[in-house]
Parts: C-alpha cells; structure tokens; sequence
C-alpha cells in the first residue's frame, strides 16, 4: 500500500519589507495552535495558484496576487507525505480587512522573530532553509 501524498501550497505575504505574515491554526484543527504560512490543500483539478487564492479567501476573507515559487520541500509525517510549496504573494485586500474565519489568530513577523513560534514540521524546515539553516 502506498503513502497518502498530499500537495499543499503556502504564502510568503511581506506586508513591508522583511515583515511576513504568520497564522495560527485553530484549536480544533490538527496540529492545534502551532503557527504557518497561510494557505492549505490543493484540490483535485486545482492549480496551486487557485489554490492558494480559495484557502486564503476560506481562511481569513482575503484576496491575494499570487507570484513565483519560492520554496518547494518534502516532508514525511508519520501517516502521509507533504509536498509543500510556498509562493510570493501580494496582498489585494486592505491588511485591517483580515478576518480569523479558519484562523485561531494572525502576526506580521520578521524572519528572525519567526524562530520564536512553534511551526509544523514541514514549515518549519521551509523556515529554516529561509533563514540560511538548511541547505
């Protein structure tokens, strides 16, 4: 039997320069309360952009420009395997028009300060090869 393999796409929002925004999952969610990039699963018959545009309208009611990929890792969960991408993107919504629809809470952070919160594994090692950590 074969490993669920599951596609996720995430965005880098900078809201100016070198502040990103992070959100936290919520308590019901799995991984309850760690925080990501926002974003989520790629659907059947989605490309990632229409993806990342209907997670983040899901999410938090905000429309995005989704740019170039800048960060493509695997990683194997003890039940299944991610294949995670992250892409720029630009918001098209005003930032005080975030709302916590699926989101327990957001932050805009710098690199640095992300290393003060706790990520999902697959995120954090996006994080990491981000920060120069991981080659």
């Amino acid at each position: 039997m074969s490993r669920r393999q599951i596609r996720v796409v995430g965005a880098m929002i900078e809201k100016e320069p070198g502040r990103y925004l992070l959100t936290q999952r919520p308590p019901t969610a799995s991984l309850p309360l760690l925080w990501e990039f926002p974003g989520g699963r790629v659907e059947e018959g989605e490309s990632d952009a229409e993806a990342l545009r209907r997670e983040l309208r899901e999410e938090m009611d905000i429309d995005v420009e989704v740019g170039e990929q800048v960060m493509h890792t695997h990683h194997a969960y003890p039940e299944y395997d991610i294949d995670f991408r992250v892409y720029a993107c630009q918001l098209r919504t005003p930032e005080p028009a975030i709302r916590h629809v699926r989101v327990h809470d957001h932050r805009w952070v710098t690199l640095q300060e992300m290393g003060q919160y706790r990520f999902p594994d697959a995120d954090a090692r996006t994080l990491a090869r981000l920060l120069g950590l991981e080659g």
